[in-house]
């Protein structure tokens, strides 16, 4: 029977580790827990969208229980500080490994896979909690670090905020309101080594896993990836410089065709953080690990097909 990952389930500290080129989690993650210094974060957060969507919440919607982010780490100290004075953390840690020892779990809020086995391997070792931001790992070997990991018994939790989007919920697997899934399509910005996996996620949520091969005949700038689902169902996710994140998923059943859009950032982080802390609370894992494993096989072979010519690689 799973029992609870921390000590005091009411009292959870975690840990933040950041930043990367692009990537302001530390800010976001440790407001939504924390609450945060509004005229400050309108004015300094170097990640203008973070304000825009935390200043449209209601104080009451900061907070998650007992859970805080009581510790960052930046490998820029001041940038460290520059949360740690936004988001209300307390302290700020010389390295990462001295968090260990005073906190209950951590959250690796980065977004370079080739990054995350050397990033988790201390606290792994250590027997805390992790979750990390997405992807999990862009690369077979640390993939297989991870699967390892995770089958020895580490507390391994990853996701991309698209899986917890409210708008896609009605469509999300085993529901099937538009009948059979014949073609499903979708656009995403920035890199697919880094955002790919925010279509991937999304699509996987309503297609469920079973996915067969794909195909990336795009370029790094540009990736045009197609993917083939065990049930019979396309999807083809266009990833790229130029494309504002946030595009329309297009749906198409055997009954019918819906388009969806998301526009609440905020509730799908603070959905994501609550799945973290229910695990750490409960012990019970909210999906198999397995689907991220698959994930993380669709993020690689999406890099490995483009580098070989547009080849379908088979999962």
């Amino acid at each position: 029977m799973a029992k609870a990952l921390v000590k005091d389930p009411a009292a959870i500290r975690l840990g933040v580790i950041g930043m990367t080129e692009g990537n302001g989690h530390p800010y976001s993650w440790s407001a939504i827990l924390n609450g945060y210094d509004r005229k400050r974060m309108t004015k300094e957060c170097p990640f203008p969208g973070i304000p825009a969507y935390l200043n449209a919440q209601p104080s009451e919607a900061f907070g998650l229980g007992g859970v805080k982010v009581t510790h960052v780490f930046c490998a820029d100290r001041k940038d460290a500080e520059h949360v740690a004075a936004l988001s209300r953390v307390p302290n700020v840690a010389d390295t990462p490994g001295a968090m260990i020892g005073a906190v209950d779990a951590v959250l690796i809020a980065t977004d370079i896979g080739g990054e995350h086995v050397a990033r988790a391997r201390p606290f792994v070792e250590a027997g805390l909690p992790v979750f990390i931001d997405k992807p999990l790992c862009d690369n077979a070997a640390d993939l297989a670090v991870f699967e390892k990991w995770v089958a020895d018994g580490a507390a391994i939790l990853s996701s991309s905020s698209t899986r917890f989007a409210a708008e896609y919920a009605p469509y999300q697997y085993p529901n099937a309101p538009l009948g059979e899934w014949c073609f499903i399509s979708m656009p995403m910005a920035k890199k697919w080594e880094t955002y790919g996996i925010h279509a991937l996620e999304a699509v996987y949520s309503i297609t469920g896993p079973g996915y067969v091969s794909v195909r990336n005949t795009g370029t790094a700038e540009r990736n045009i990836v197609h993917l083939k689902h065990g049930c019979g169902a396309d999807v083809v996710i266009a990833c790229g410089k130029g494309i504002v994140y946030g595009g329309a998923l297009a749906l198409c059943g055997s009954e019918g065709n819906a388009t969806v859009v998301t526009k609440d950032t905020f509730s799908s982080f603070k959905a994501q953080l609550a799945e973290f802390a229910a695990y750490l609370k409960s012990g019970e894992r909210p999906y198999p690990f397995s689907h991220t494993a698959e994930l993380m096989r669709l993020v690689i072979g999406g890099i490995a097909s483009r580098e070989n010519n547009g080849q379908e690689v088979m999962l």
